[in-house]
């Protein structure tokens, strides 16, 4: 029996001996492996300063022309708004300006689609480097269009431009435009 328990104890010792030399390489390799991702998050460049203007709301449906106005409520559209903005922020890539409350026709009438990329220049003048506006495009009572677009404030050129077909009433927008910048907006804002 001492045989059996005296090895059992060599054992135990060589075992002890061997655990700080494997906790060793595995610290080492934990640390080289480590280390990169350090020095990547260390060189993350700052956010990108974006004016985030309102969201359009541009309502083609039968009854908006019948009644000659849009059939979606200004609170839809505020909400639209904000989840465009706090999905943007939590990207982490971007420091949104809002844009909302700049004075100026285009914002005021709430029709920055069609203004030819003036919402650049707003832009540039609110101290962003890019601009985005928005525009929920209602086509059918339960079928809507999001479509976003961006913009070099200093160029004016579009850097992307993003549309999604989505279903669903007013108070499912914000939701829409929330995974439009999720899955197209951003992913595409990472290629070079």
């Amino acid at each position: 029996m001492r045989i059996g328990v005296s090895h059992r104890r060599q054992v135990l010792r060589q075992g002890y001996c061997r655990v700080p030399q494997i906790g060793g390489i595995a610290v080492t390799v934990l640390s080289i492996a480590v280390a990169p991702i350090a020095a990547g998050a260390a060189a993350q460049p700052p956010p990108i300063r974006i004016a985030v203007f309102d969201f359009e709301l541009e309502d083609l449906t039968p009854s908006a022309a019948l009644l000659d106005r849009p059939t979606g409520s200004a609170a839809a559209m505020e909400k639209v708004s904000n989840e465009a903005r706090q999905e943007l922020v939590q990207s982490g890539r971007y420091l949104v300006i809002d844009a909302s409350r700049v004075d100026g026709k285009a914002v005021a009438e709430k029709s920055l689609r069609n203004c030819g990329g003036c919402e650049a220049g707003i832009a540039l003048q609110l101290g962003a480097q890019q601009s985005l506006i928005g525009v929920v495009r209602k086509v059918t009572q339960t079928d809507y269009y999001v479509v976003i677009r961006i913009r070099d404030a200093q160029t004016g050129k579009i850097l992307d431009q993003e549309e999604a077909n989505f279903a669903g009433g007013e108070e499912g927008w914000g939701s829409g435009v929330r995974m439009l910048i999720r899955h197209q907006v951003l992913p595409s804002q990472t290629t070079p």
